[in-house]
């Protein structure tokens, strides 16, 4: 078990460069699988689903090399090797369902275990993948210890219309295009920022896709794939976590930012709890007058609110981290998460703190901010920003609070409490058997 010990209260200053963003790396390194050409990833992420990953390619005999500190990676999938008797893709990585492209388009096999998962943001299941495989001509067949996929090899193009935007259900989607015979066509694809990154390195590995950004992706398959070398976009989750962290403890924290058209709808997120985001020379900053408060509607009869749902909305990944800043902005708010059923029942620990928050059904919930906060003990769910927004609080208050079970946030960023305590934080993990 993995706590934080937070000592709050101090504002948090500096500037910071982000880490890359884990919903590109780990696709990215999936999509590896599909060539033989030798690859260098730049800005490589020391978090734990990119050590699991890099541990499957040793065990499937690819060449990889490592150095964290450089935060560069060589893969080279020359030798890999797979056999369905003997390798497992590991159950608690959800994204480990995009390996099975790469191995279908190698091996014409692939296996995975019933339940894939990753932070427990409720159902997710894997059926739309299923479809997707299927789509493309694979069969599947479940099995009491999983279930394996097999294809001909090259796959056959399809045409496929996604249930709903799904993320890793477009990647997957791209990921059996790219080598199909043909031209396949996706509607309702995701667009997230990590998605067009993940799309932006199969065109430079010599994919051809269309329609980047949009809903509607048209892939024309090619016979091989090349190698290459690509670095990393910075988190903008990370951007947005690092922005948030200073706004609450009455600081301000510059974080380097190479893509701020990404951000009008996040900034005007920030606005609604007097929040001014400033992007200048390739970095973005907070400025805040006096206490957070929430901006009055000039519809005086409705509640403010922020609603969160795929791409173009503001992210759902992002929806904890603005809970946090309206528990201590003067005000109420309410938010609405638009995609998961499981993903705020975290509320109830932030009247550990003495916040106000109510939760209105499993997707809306609303702060009445702005009331005396004391530090507490709370417990994190399986989210990484949850974790961070809880941490947040924390930050925001005098005094010792202690997250625990906080180790999803090693998940996605690296260095995070090296980070912190670099802007001034009072901060450690705390290790427990």
């Amino acid at each position: 078990m993995s706590d934080l010990l937070v000592h709050g209260g101090t504002p948090l200053r500096g500037r910071l460069v982000p880490s890359a963003n884990k919903n590109a790396v780990l696709p990215i390194l999936c999509a590896t699988l599909l060539t033989r050409q030798p690859i260098r990833l730049r800005g490589i992420p020391e978090i734990t689903d990119v050590k699991k990953i890099l541990e499957i390619f040793r065990t499937l005999g690819s060449h990889v090399a490592v150095d964290f500190e450089q935060r560069v990676l060589d893969v080279h999938h020359e030798h890999t090797h797979f056999n369905e008797a003997i390798h497992r893709l590991p159950e608690e990585m959800r994204s480990s369902i995009m390996l099975v492209p790469g191995l279908l388009a190698r091996f014409g096999v692939a296996r995975i275990e019933d339940d894939v998962k990753g932070c427990s943001l409720g159902m997710r299941e894997i059926d739309p993948h299923v479809e997707v495989m299927q789509s493309f001509g694979a069969t599947v067949e479940r099995r009491p210890d999983g279930i394996v996929m097999r294809a001909e090899r090259p796959l056959r193009a399809a045409q496929h219309w996604l249930d709903y935007a799904s993320v890793t259900t477009t990647e997957n989607y791209v990921l059996c295009a790219a080598l199909a015979e043909g031209r396949s066509v996706l509607m309702n694809a995701a667009s997230e920022p990590h998605v067009q990154e993940f799309c932006q390195f199969m065109v430079m590995l010599g994919a051809r896709i269309d329609g980047l950004g949009t809903s509607r992706l048209v892939v024309q398959g090619v016979g091989e794939l090349g190698g290459g070398e690509f670095t990393f976009a910075e988190d903008f989750h990370e951007i947005v976590t690092f922005l948030a962290l200073g706004a609450i403890t009455g600081g301000s924290i510059a974080v380097k930012n190479s893509t701020p058209e990404q951000f009008p709808l996040i900034d005007r997120t920030f606005a609604k709890f007097g929040v001014r985001i400033v992007h200048e020379g390739g970095w973005s900053r907070t400025e805040v007058d006096g206490r957070l408060r929430v901006r009055e509607p000039f519809t005086r009869n409705i509640l403010p609110k922020i609603e969160a749902a795929p791409w173009p909305y503001l992210p759902v990944d992002l929806l904890p981290i603005f809970v946090a800043l309206g528990v201590q902005a003067d005000g109420s708010m309410m938010y609405w998460n638009k995609v998961y059923d499981g993903a705020m029942g975290w509320i109830s620990e932030l009247s550990k703190f003495g916040a106000h928050a109510v939760m209105c059904d499993p997707h809306r919930v609303i702060t009445f901010g702005g009331k005396p906060l004391s530090p507490a003990s709370v417990d994190s769910p399986y989210i990484i920003r949850v974790a961070i927004a809880l941490l947040m609080v924390a930050a925001s208050i005098p005094g010792r609070s202690t997250i625990r079970n906080a180790a999803p946030i090693r998940r996605a960023h690296p260095r995070f409490v090296e980070n912190l305590t670099a802007l001034g934080a009072q901060i450690e993990w705390r290790e427990e058997a």
